[in-house]
């Protein structure tokens, strides 16, 4: 394998982009510590931290590979800015959550559909999404099933995933990684909507 470490950000987004996954392996460790801390001494809690850390290099993955990732500016300013919109993201719903009240005058806040039990139809096409997103989990490789069924459906950490598969989290993120790509390549392949 190249030195890839003597390359520029510019350059190891550029290599990704074009799948040379040991790319990512760099940019990660060059500017986790940088991110994960921004984070931290923001959310102050370590667990909201991990949270935010692994999403935003979840949405940086997802944007280089969609080729929407633009050279706007150092790569680490953009790593930073996806991190404050999570944070923001985090706070707002914190906020959302913590005001909730069902008596406050006209708020019509318990008057929306999405917290109505729903019809007949709505739940027929939420059971034939859920039944899809199974099949499509049950297609994918046996350690990408593994990593996403332990970040959705057991909410662990990517530390946790990475202790209790016994691989690095860098090895664990990019398994999630792969599984989000493979499981839209399958539900494109198959014409599968996901969304209602």
């Amino acid at each position: 394998m190249e030195n890839l470490t003597k390359l520029s950000d510019r350059e190891l987004v550029a290599a990704y982009a074009n799948e040379n996954n040991d790319a990512f392996d760099v940019l990660l460790a060059r500017h986790q510590n940088k991110v994960y801390s921004y984070i931290l001494h923001i959310v102050k809690n370590k667990d909201v931290a991990d949270d935010i850390f692994q999403e935003t290099f979840v949405k940086a993955i997802m944007t280089i590979k969609q080729g929407r990732y633009t050279e706007h500016g150092k790569f680490s300013g953009w790593l930073s800015r996806i991190a404050h919109n999570l944070i923001i993201d985090y706070f707002r719903q914190e906020k959302i959550e913590n005001a909730i009240s069902a008596d406050e005058e006209g708020s019509g806040l318990l008057n929306r559909r999405d917290l109505c039990d729903g019809n007949i139809e709505d739940l027929l096409v939420s059971s034939q999404i859920d039944e899809d997103v199974r099949r499509i989990v049950m297609a994918l490789p046996d350690p990408q099933r593994e990593v996403l069924v332990m970040r959705f459906y057991r909410n662990m950490s990517f530390k946790e995933i990475a202790e209790a598969t016994s691989v690095s989290i860098n090895t664990a993120l990019g398994r999630m990684r792969y599984a989000i790509m493979n499981m839209r390549r399958i539900a494109a392949e198959n014409n599968i909507a996901l969304a209602v």
